[in-house]
């Protein structure tokens, strides 16, 4: 992948996570809610993946 490729697509994602932020945020949504949110996705993720090898 070219760099001004990654470029653009790191800074598209950096705007969707600021504007999904913002209005959560005007909406009333509390803050500890996308941690806890953010925290329990990562969670679901790590044990959806087969293969639990920690022993690298």
């Amino acid at each position: 992948m070219p760099l001004p490729h990654f470029l653009l697509l790191v800074v598209a994602t950096m705007l969707a996570a600021a504007v999904t932020l913002w209005v959560s945020l005007s909406a009333g949504v509390p803050l500890v809610a996308f941690g806890l949110l953010a925290l329990s996705a990562a969670a679901l993720l790590h044990l959806s993946r087969g293969g639990h090898d920690h022993d690298r």
